[in-house]
């Protein structure tokens, strides 16, 4: 029995995931539902504030808080370890959802493209950050870093193998196209409010956060992770490293 509860909250992590990702498009891009980060603002500037800010810190401190490696020792001591990344994929998906659920709009409008044309290749842009980000996790092993591949393995009586470090497709351009796709979704919008504003200025911190103390992780861990570091830009692909890259073969 043991073992179809924890199939099962495998399998319940991941579509949570799913549909915490369907409802963000839609509140992040004011697609579709009544209330969107674009709100208007039902609380004073003064007491939104703090709220957005809490919930920020919420997000980063459980994000990165989580993948600390002295966190995962702990956490396999009180849970099985195959777990680990399905209860990491729930509360992600929970701390987002607090975000979406308790954020306060907070009035004022930094810029709003108003003519069709421009309005219409910024919201493609947004759907192709969307875009970015589900694709990268696919070209990694997408069952695997959501947790349903070492649920099925243990279901199943099997080994489950880490898949080997490797830079597939948008990998040799880019270190973070996960990171550099949720940049573009929160920073790509016709409509940018001071509520806005304030998510896409916290979120862009911690993804330089995050970035930092994961890379610490994986140069610690990956001896050759240093040398891709140095060919790799971090977030925007260069021409100019991809065209020494090229001189040296």
């Amino acid at each position: 029995m043991n073992r179809w509860i924890q199939l099962l909250f495998g399998i319940v992590s991941y579509l949570l995931f799913l549909a915490t990702i369907a409802y963000g498009i839609a509140f992040f891009g004011n697609l579709f539902v009544a209330r969107t980060i674009d709100a208007a603002a039902s609380v004073t500037f003064a007491a939104a504030l703090p709220v957005n800010i809490g919930l920020l810190l919420l997000f980063a401190a459980q994000h990165s808080g989580m993948a600390r490696p002295g966190f995962k020792r702990w956490l396999a001591r009180v849970i099985p370890p195959f777990l680990t990344r399905s209860l990491y994929v729930f509360t992600s998906s929970a701390a987002l959802i607090a975000i979406m659920a308790l954020w306060q709009p907070m009035g004022g409008v930094v810029w709003s493209i108003e003519l069709p044309l421009p309005r219409h290749l910024i919201m493609l842009v947004y759907v192709l950050g969307w875009g970015l980000m589900i694709w990268s996790t696919f070209l990694l092993d997408h069952f695997e870093l959501f947790g349903l591949r070492q649920v099925w393995c243990e279901f199943r009586g099997r080994k489950c193998v880490a898949p080997p470090f490797a830079t597939p497709a948008a990998y040799k351009y880019v270190r973070h196209p996960i990171y550099a796709g949720w940049l573009i979704v929160v920073w790509a919008s016709p409509v940018m409010t001071v509520s806005h504003l304030v998510l896409a200025v916290g979120i862009t911190a911690y993804t330089f956060m995050g970035i930092r103390l994961e890379e610490i992780e994986l140069a610690r861990r990956l001896p050759y992770y240093e040398q891709y570091r140095r060919k790799v830009p971090m977030l925007i692909p260069s021409l100019r490293k991809r065209l020494l890259e090229r001189a040296d073969r």
